[in-house]
């Protein structure tokens, strides 16, 4: 990770980039992003990985705990068939969305699987919930790419985006956007008005904001207000950007779980520890663990 000048440096111009990463990590996924490291500066935006390669890497997805978070899955390339109980089956691939929102507690790993293309590119993004949420209920969504709305060149994945709203349930205060440019177009974005977090990875593609931001690599702009004006250079681009109000709480963070304070992530971890002995036993008598994709 190279650091830039400090977000408290004033010599910084309004929304120059602060940050860069290519994050670290091997195989299909990288990690651009944790709570311990840049997720404190870019709050409530707080992991995230990008990956691909071959689409069957997806059947080595362990299920596995969260709480106090919600997960979002976006599709750059290719595609994965979803098998939810709850919400059925489809097809997810570019624009479209898994929303999990993890609550109180929940375990899930095994809901998507290898779809008709051989290979995969996307994101996964965790978002931190406000108190009245990091111990609710489990929220599924599951939504293909023909019901995700779009603004201009953006899908909107999440908030609202110039009159366009997300059908995901997600808490208000924030916006992340899927764009595609031709080569040598640009893309003029602003902020809603307290949005002063403001981060993009590009999936594929090279971006320039006006410095060139490559593929795979991830940046955070300096905090204000002011919109940035983003140009594909020579061929076509694909990226994703975040803007939110600034979570206004410290990050309590377990091994899977992100609270807004001790006694919260305590409840939260409680609760996906109860529900770690009830998968075990459910799948100690033999059943097959991809009919409970999520464990609630």
């Amino acid at each position: 990770m190279t650091a830039q000048p400090s977000l408290n440096s004033p010599t910084v111009n309004p929304r120059a980039v602060v940050y860069r990463t290519t994050g670290s990590g091997h195989g299909p996924i990288v990690r651009l992003m944790s709570p311990s490291d840049l997720g404190q500066l870019i709050k409530p935006f707080v992991f995230l990985d990008r990956f691909e390669g071959e689409s069957s890497f997806i059947h080595g997805m362990p299920m596995h705990p969260h709480s106090g978070i919600a997960t979002v899955t976006v599709i750059t390339e290719g595609n994965l068939r979803f098998d939810d109980a709850e919400s059925g089956c489809g097809t997810i691939d570019y624009g479209g969305v898994e929303w999990m929102r993890a609550g109180g507690g929940v375990w899930h790993g095994k809901e998507m699987s290898v779809g008709t293309s051989k290979r995969i590119q996307g994101f996964q993004l965790w978002v931190a919930l406000p108190p009245a949420l990091e111990n609710a209920a489990v929220d599924s969504q599951y939504l293909e790419s023909r019901v995700m709305p779009s603004a201009g060149a953006a899908r909107v994945i999440l908030g609202a985006y110039q009159g366009v709203q997300s059908p995901v349930r997600a808490p208000a205060g924030m916006n992340y956007l899927l764009v595609t440019l031709r080569a040598g177009e640009s893309w003029h974005y602003v902020p809603p008005q307290g949005h002063e977090s403001l981060w993009l990875s590009v999936s594929r593609g090279n971006l320039s904001v006006p410095e060139p931001i490559a593929a795979g690599e991830m940046v955070i702009f300096a905090p204000g207000s002011e919109a940035v004006t983003l140009k594909a250079l020579n061929s076509e681009t694909v990226f994703v950007i975040g803007s939110a109000i600034p979570h206004p709480y410290e990050l309590a963070l377990g091994h899977y779980s992100v609270h807004t304070n001790a006694r919260a992530l305590l409840a939260g971890e409680t609760r996906i520890a109860e529900i770690g002995t009830r998968l075990r036993e459910h799948l100690q008598r033999g059943n097959d663990s991809t009919t409970v994709p999520v464990f609630r």
